[in-house]
């Protein structure tokens, strides 16, 4: 696992803590840049509006035109001891997993597929209250499908999570909320999104 400061485009593992003081100084420079405004009306709001689930045709993000889904490319990033279906190079049915949400090692197979979930860091729901509801299909199609908006964790911490913000929501380790606080920032300024003043102030609270 990387520090998400390390890690700009999503394509290296995890996430791992930020410890150092000079890592934390630069989280907090980082998580400055952020704007901030009211959230939005929720209205009009769905999963298809960011286009089919795990789309390998979203232009311009790692992994895409690969061939495989996102969430298999996904699983095989994050995952340890990864085993493909027989026949193919895409579909992941077992694997090892450290979940850096929580800090569990998962072993997990694909008949229980929803042990192991694919979070997005910036919620949908989030990202459309926050002014993705104006963009072209496209952009939502690109930030749903972006590697460094993805981790896959432990599922039922990803459900409890729901669409909230770092004001309302962080990752029951606490010594990953800072490298969470980051990966949120960098995938807001990204996408060009605001977020919340009280998800700014939280964020830059577990980094100082």
């Amino acid at each position: 696992m990387v520090i998400p400061l390390k890690n700009p485009r999503g394509t290296r593992p995890g996430l791992a803590p930020i410890t150092s003081a000079a890592g934390r100084a630069a989280a907090t420079r980082l998580i400055r840049k952020l704007r901030v405004r009211r959230m939005g009306s929720k209205a009009g709001y769905s999963r298809t509006r960011f286009g089919p689930n795990w789309a390998d045709t979203a232009r311009g993000v790692p992994y895409a035109g690969n061939g495989c889904d996102t969430r298999n490319d996904l699983l095989a990033r994050d995952g340890q001891n990864v085993r493909y279906r027989k026949g193919s190079d895409c579909v992941v049915i077992k694997m090892t997993l450290r979940d850096p949400y929580t800090g569990r090692t998962i072993r997990w197979r694909k008949k229980h597929a929803g042990l192991v979930q694919v979070d997005h860091v910036v919620p949908m729901s989030y990202s459309w209250r926050m002014g993705a509801a104006r963009w072209p299909k496209a952009k939502r199609l690109r930030i749903a499908n972006d590697p460094l908006n993805l981790l896959p964790v432990y599922g039922p911490v990803n459900q409890a999570k729901r669409g909230w913000g770092p004001g309302s929501w962080l990752p029951p380790a606490r010594k990953i909320r800072c490298a969470y606080a980051v990966r949120f920032t960098q995938v807001a300024l990204k996408y060009n999104l605001p977020v919340t003043r009280a998800d700014k102030a939280t964020m830059l609270a577990k980094c100082r």
